[in-house]
């Protein structure tokens, strides 16, 4: 009964940030703090580290896999909170990229334009999607009610890597156009 209580005391907060969090990142992507006034330098050295945390994001989510397959649960657990932690430092950075910078436009055209914007559509709206995901997975093991977690990471797993991967693609796809 407790595991259950752990589970439903997170339940509004998992509401609350699956909302607040692509909310916010819609209103802060459309503030530009240059055009506001404010004198701040354009943050363009972020963008190949934020594709870098996402692609150790995609490695921490593997190795994780791994690592429960090998029965080290502890292991898991850390490389776990560790791709957590850089997917907000990832979404941090990201943010504020938009907030210092013009939004760079994709100067590839015919066939590769459209698979970078069905890349790049996949992966906005898969990433919307795994914050529930991410967050009831974890409350899950927290909770350490590891059958139904297990069944929820099942779903969450490849949609966060896809998410992580494609990150990285988008990325190394734009960076040409980048001025």
């Amino acid at each position: 009964m407790e595991k259950q209580n752990t589970q439903l005391k997170y339940k509004n907060w998992i509401i609350i940030l699956s909302v607040a969090i692509p909310l916010v990142v819609v209103l802060l992507f459309s503030v530009n703090l240059k055009k506001m006034g404010f004198n701040v330098e354009p943050l363009t050295f972020l963008p190949p580290i934020y594709a870098s945390i996402n692609g150790l994001t995609a490695v921490l989510l593997v190795t994780a896999v791994l690592a429960i397959k090998n029965g080290n649960r502890r292991l898991h657990e850390n490389l776990m909170k560790s791709a957590i932690a850089c997917s907000v430092a990832f979404l941090g950075m990201y943010v504020a990229y938009h907030m210092t910078t013009d939004s760079t436009k994709f100067g590839g055209d015919g066939v590769v334009k459209y698979v970078y914007y069905f890349i790049l559509f996949t992966h906005i709206v898969l990433s919307v999607i795994v914050i529930p995901l991410v967050l009831v997975t974890y409350v899950r093991a927290l909770s350490e009610l590891f059958d139904q977690h297990k069944k929820i990471a099942k779903i969450t797993f490849p949609i966060w890597l896809y998410v992580a991967v494609t990150g990285v693609v988008v990325y190394l796809m734009i960076s040409p156009y980048y001025v």
